[in-house]
């Protein structure tokens, strides 16, 4: 997997690589910007699904494909769905996808435009072919996030309901469907923090990266806002989340672990977002890498020790 040992010096609990950015905003003749994007092992190295925005700024998915996870080649054109479990693909743009593999296939969940942002869902085999499934909710709703496996017989979701702007507000929620085509069972996860109590995470909330299970339940990577005099700036926490009900929080972040501090997370096209889309990890390695977008552009790279970050979350949780 990925990996750079901590800078010596650094106490951090994470810590960003350092020939960062590891996806330019021009990786592709057509783009604007690649950023927000996930990434998982495949075969004897990693694909992944991209956001490129083209020079039109118009937002679409790609397919790419790495030997090591760092240096990537993306296709030039955007992916082509194929019918899935429906008939009605259509789709105005698509963008911040997630994927994951359950059972036997890759799943892929975006920012699906259908009267608005809702979520969509594909499935893949092999990064090639993608087949389209029915939308999981109504507009309007952002960063859908599968669990990697079923929880009680039934698949898992995290999703932040919204609206049709760039959403001043925001709490993550979880749902649940039987087939993968229906969806219920909606409950309040996680919200948005009183500016008292942790002024990073006030404005709203997003599931990031697909959780991964540990000792302790899920563990999560999340994008928390505060709305500054200088706009929306974004930063990650961590949240752990009970094994068999994970509409439970156990532990979550007071204290951002990675905020934007360097140039390529405080400029470009929205300027001061780090937004964790992805996870490499090795539990038995105690290793943990961590795909972001940096303001909305490119694609960088974080790193930790899983241990030292679910102490981290333990000692200085909300």
């Amino acid at each position: 997997m990925p990996w750079q040992d901590r800078p010596i010096g650094s106490n951090d609990v994470i810590w960003r690589y350092t020939k960062n950015p590891i996806i330019q905003r021009d990786a592709i003749p057509v783009s604007n910007s690649v950023f927000n994007s996930a990434v998982v092992p495949f075969n004897n190295g990693f694909a992944g699904v991209f956001r490129c925005d083209n020079k039109a700024v118009q937002m679409n998915i790609f397919a790419g494909f790495s030997k090591n996870g760092i240096d990537w080649e993306i296709n030039h054109d955007p992916i082509i769905m194929e019918e899935g479990n429906t008939k009605m693909i259509d789709s105005d743009y698509k963008y911040d996808p997630r994927v994951t593999f359950i059972e036997d296939r890759y799943w892929i969940t975006w920012c699906n435009g259908y009267y608005g942002p809702t979520i969509g869902i594909a499935y893949t085999f092999d990064f090639k072919e993608f087949f389209q499934c029915e939308n999981a909710f109504l507009p309007f709703n952002r960063n859908g996030v599968l669990f990697p496996k079923k929880i009680n017989n039934k698949y898992a979701m995290l999703s932040r309901p919204s609206d049709n702007g760039h959403t001043p507000f925001g709490d993550i929620f979880i749902s649940y469907s039987p087939d993968m085509k229906y969806w219920g069972e909606h409950r309040n996860v996680m919200q948005a923090t009183p500016f008292e109590d942790s002024a990073w995470q006030c404005t709203k909330i997003g599931a990031g990266s697909v959780p991964f299970l540990t000792e302790e339940g899920w563990l999560m990577f999340y994008h928390g806002v505060i709305n500054t005099c200088n706009g929306f700036r974004y930063a990650m926490g961590a949240a752990i989340l009970d094994k068999d009900n994970p509409d439970i929080v156990k532990y979550r972040t007071k204290p951002y672990l990675l905020t934007p501090s360097v140039s390529y997370e405080q400029v470009g096209d929205v300027p001061n977002v780090i937004f964790p889309c992805a996870t490499i990890q090795d539990i038995e390695q105690d290793k943990v890498a961590i795909y972001y977008g940096a303001a909305d552009t490119v694609v960088a790279l974080a790193f930790g020790r899983i241990s030292e970050i679910i102490k981290f979350t333990k000692e200085n949780t909300l």
